[in-house]
């Protein structure tokens, strides 16, 4: 294989199936054949990918609980030459595992990063939801702490684009019952266990996923899409339409809010950055 540096191996991300063995791509099988090592979230769930495909390239584990230390290894290995794939237990790396961590490294010390495309269990779900998928925005998995989730949801409240989250089985309840408390009826897609033999799609509104999933018991790997705030999208251009951004400010100013307040609650009415709101208020002065 071609190095990026003189003497420096390839860090190649490699996607790999998030259920069915055969979303591989030929670019994907012929690159974890040739590399010296793979670095494996989850090296029981890999073996079974390179079984299958009788691929012998030798593999070691690289996950959260080891990754700085095990990080520094590969680092090292890809300083000495070494090409390295790097795949996560499922899907894409980088994505909700520390294949993150191990690209920032490697970029710091100017070792070429190579992305091997495919399957992704949060646009995979995007696409067979039936909602929006023209804006999204994805959060990962949500806080296992009750109140963290409530924080995260609560800033989630008035997000107009479609929203996507991961959730365990065993919390799958309690979330959407969390979620419905602070996002309201929203429509919303359950998608669960991706092109794996038991795949299923719900769709339809968040009371409706309630009563589903207090029925049948979940199983397997959830992802969720969630409708965007309509109301938000729909309302919110039209009601600050009349008012400049410092007579928004001000608005706020006036009714006994800091500066720094108003800037705050002006950019959430918007919709638009802090810092942006932050330059129209720089004439402004505290107590106006």
């Amino acid at each position: 294989m071609e190095h990026g540096g003189v003497d420096k191996g390839i860090l190649y991300l490699c996607a790999t199936p998030i259920g069915n063995l055969e979303d591989i791509t030929l670019r994907a099988l012929r690159v974890l054949k040739e590399v010296d090592l793979i670095a494996a979230e989850d090296t029981r769930n890999t073996i079974k990918l390179l079984n299958y495909y009788d691929i012998k390239t030798p593999i070691t584990s690289y996950h959260e609980h080891n990754k700085i230390e095990k990080g520094d290894k590969l680092i090292e290995l890809l300083k000495s030459g070494k090409d390295i794939a790097v795949v996560s237990d499922a899907g894409t790396p980088g994505i909700s595992d520390p294949g993150t961590d191990l690209v920032k490294k490697a970029v710091s010390e100017n070792i070429n990063v190579d992305i091997i495309p495919g399957a992704s269990a949060c646009i995979s779900a995007l696409t067979v939801s039936g909602l929006s998928t023209d804006r999204f925005v994805f959060e990962g998995f949500l806080p296992k702490n009750k109140k963290e989730k409530e924080v995260l949801l609560e800033k989630l409240r008035r997000e107009t684009r479609t929203i996507i989250l991961y959730e365990a089985p065993h919390r799958l309840a309690a979330s959407l019952r969390t979620i419905l408390k602070i996002l309201g009826n929203r429509e919303i897609a359950v998608v669960r266990e991706l092109t794996k033999m038991y795949q299923e799609v719900f769709r339809g509104n968040m009371k409706e996923a309630i009563e589903k999933f207090n029925t049948d018991k979940p199983r397997g790997e959830f992802t969720l899409v969630i409708a965007g705030n309509e109301e938000v999208e729909n309302n919110d251009a039209n009601k600050w339409e009349g008012l400049s951004v410092e007579e928004h400010i001000l608005m706020y100013m006036k009714s006994g809010k800091s500066k720094k307040e108003a800037v705050k609650l002006t950019a959430r009415d918007r919709g638009i950055p802090k810092n942006k709101v932050y330059k129209s208020s720089i004439t402004i002065k505290e107590g106006q």
